[in-house]
């Protein structure tokens, strides 16, 4: 017998005044939830790719420091879903979604301009529950591709040269 989904709740975005660019993800993994972190699950290539976009190295160890890292470059991360049902940690599971108040974190962050959203179901989900903000002029929407291990068509570099265009990077 199958096993039933089960609710995930995502975490709050880590965000400060300066951040003009914002990741957005599906909903964290299985890894990620249980470790309370974003990007928690070895395989995914998240922090590799930015600590090389950003900084030209290795990710920071520890987590606190790897979200300093983003903040550094004025880049905030949350999640397009803030709730879900969901078996396993594949975004093709995810369902009943309840998505993020982007507009009410426009408001409070009025310097946050670009939206990066990481592989396809992010930016579906954000593209559905979010119509209004995308008819703003004043937003860039970039639908990248997932750093997930289970996007495995994309190598490293692949994913190097899609998501430098999207980010702020001064090197």
């Amino acid at each position: 017998m199958p096993a039933s989904p089960f609710t995930c709740v995502g975490f709050l975005p880590s965000i400060d005044e300066r951040c003009t660019h914002i990741i957005l993800g599906s909903m964290p993994g299985a890894a990620s939830l249980k470790a309370q972190q974003y990007y928690a699950h070895p395989q995914n290539r998240f922090w590799r790719l930015m600590a090389y976009l950003l900084e030209g190295g290795e990710p920071p160890q520890g987590y606190a420091a790897r979200l300093q890292m983003l903040l550094r470059h004025h880049i905030a991360l949350w999640d397009s879903i803030a709730s879900c049902e969901r078996e396993g940690s594949l975004d093709a599971a995810i369902r009943e979604v309840k998505p993020n108040d982007f507009s009410a974190l426009l408001a409070r962050y009025p310097h946050l301009s670009t939206f990066c959203l990481n592989g396809g179901k992010a930016a579906a989900i954000f593209r559905s529950a979010n119509k209004s903000l995308l008819k703003r002029t004043d937003l860039i929407f970039h639908t990248l591709p997932s750093t997930s291990a289970a996007n495995a068509r994309w190598r490293f570099d692949d994913l190097r040269r899609a998501w430098r265009e999207a980010l702020p990077i001064d090197h």
